[in-house]
């Protein structure tokens, strides 16, 4: 008979240990070690439903040149398109992708529309809840407009009756709300734990690697923004897909941050409405929607965002402190970054920041991470603390160096020919960049800088 035992398990990596450790050996988190029941003795046995399904069963190795691989690397359009920008062409036949999000963000609205276009386009869907019963799901798919197709709901969490279901329903797609709610009868250790977790995916990956079924999982994320659960969930699945955004903002961004059928630089840019996730064709005017004219400290930058440039408003407020550590905050950009920009401004261009509060805001909750936004970042720093409104039509690209040089960014002509498209008709650039770009149909738009000095003539020069 089977003996009981604890272990502890570390939550970010699944390392296991006999004892709790502060910190972990495999991935160095600390107190990162819960405490979970194992079964010892025993022996682990394949699980019933699953070797029925002949996925239990021993294989041999076989010669590459043997082997068969028609399906591999056929996909199927969702019917949402930025969707499948992400994806990188379309969803792979037999892949395994984890969809992770904030609570409300909209991943069970966007499972639903795809699971809605998959049931009437390319097989059979099987859409398992482990949080909403049936009527709940029917009552969202009305408000979605999916009603029709091979669209199969089940309302469960034991893993031994959804892979029952799977025999007898053979669905070409499965999607999985949430991974966190399932569990696995033969673990005594709680729904959401790490063990569940890893053996329950670990069970799904079979399914979808041997019969080439296309799992769809769904993942909560944690207070800091992680996945909840174990890190090998994200090293087992094939492709990771993060829904961000705020749930107050109407606009969501959709992006991989693993692929291994596409590149990770796509993003997907969706808005919230009544009947569901719609499209946003041309972020770039979406974003820049209701952008104040004639007020310091807004700046607009030409971002890259994978293969596709998009415009985005940085905001800024300096105002005078009281307190004997001025506040530094920001959203949408890495503090540390803003950080290092307000020591240049002040140690280079003179800007006495020091006893002053900094707010710097990206608009419409995107996460701004390349370093090409330095310079729209210190336009609106500079034009808030002077109280000199920039011109409404100057886009500002490049890196800040520590000595105020502006240093040359990639894909330039990209962003400038953005930027042209929509109108402005001023556009600063690093000088290092001249090399890269063609004057043909935008002259006396582009103006070179070389530190950040020359910016700051450029802004004192617009002031009435």
């Amino acid at each position: 008979m089977a003996s009981k035992k604890t272990v502890f398990y570390c939550t970010q990596c699944g390392y296991e240990s006999s004892g709790w450790l502060g910190r972990c050996p495999g991935c160095g988190e600390w107190n990162s070690f819960v405490e979970e029941p194992k079964e010892t003795g025993g022996g682990k046995k394949s699980s019933g439903p699953l070797k029925q399904m002949g996925l239990g069963e021993n294989t041999k190795p076989v010669r590459i040149d043997e082997i068969s691989c028609d399906s591999e690397g056929v996909r199927d359009s969702s019917g949402i398109s930025e969707l499948d920008r992400v994806m990188g062409g379309g969803i792979v036949r037999g892949s395994m992708v984890l969809v992770a999000g904030d609570p409300g963000i909209g991943k069970s609205t966007l499972m639903l529309m795809i699971s809605g276009h998959l049931a009437l386009s390319a097989g059979r869907v099987l859409y398992v809840s482990g949080e909403e019963s049936e009527s709940q799901i029917k009552l969202r798919a009305q408000r979605l407009g999916v009603n029709r197709g091979e669209l199969f709901i089940y309302n469960e969490t034991s893993v031994d009756s959804i892979v029952s279901q799977i025999d007898a329903v053979k669905p070409s797609y499965i999607i999985l709300d949430s991974i966190q709610t399932l569990e696995d009868p033969e673990l005594t250790s709680a729904p959401g734990s790490v063990s569940q977790v890893r053996e329950i995916t670990g069970k799904f990956m079979r399914i979808a690697k041997v019969l080439g079924i296309t799992v769809f999982i769904v993942g909560h994320v944690t207070k800091d923004g992680a996945i909840a659960g174990p890190r090998v969930l994200e090293h087992m699945v094939d492709t990771v897909l993060y829904f961000e955004g705020e749930r107050h903002l109407s606009y969501r961004i959709l992006r991989a941050v693993k692929n291994r059928f596409g590149s990770t630089n796509e993003i997907g840019v969706f808005e919230m409405r009544d009947t569901g996730l719609h499209e946003v064709e041309n972020p770039s005017y979406a974003m820049l929607e209701g952008r104040p004219k004639g007020v310091s400290g807004t700046a607009v930058v030409a971002a890259m965002e994978g293969s596709r440039p998009m415009m985005l408003e940085i905001q800024a407020l300096i105002t005078g402190s009281s307190l004997n550590m001025p506040r530094r905050m920001c959203t949408g950009l890495d503090y540390n970054r803003i950080s290092l920009l307000i020591a240049v401004l002040e140690k280079r261009a003179g800007y006495a920041l020091g006893k002053c509060d900094v707010f710097i805001n990206v608009v419409g909750g995107i996460r701004l991470n390349e370093p090409a936004s330095d310079l729209a970042v210190c336009a609106a720093i500079m034009s808030s603390f002077r109280g000199i409104p920039l011109p409404s039509d100057a886009v500002y690209i490049g890196e800040l160096g520590l000595t105020g040089e502006i240093r040359p960014v990639t894909n330039i002509e990209k962003r400038v020919n953005e930027a042209v498209r929509l109108g402005f008709e001023k556009i600063y650039v690093p000088a290092g960049n001249k090399k890269n770009l063609t004057s043909s149909g935008r002259p006396g738009r582009i103006v070179f800088v070389d530190n950040i000095l020359e910016l700051s003539s450029e802004i004192g020069s617009t002031e009435a």
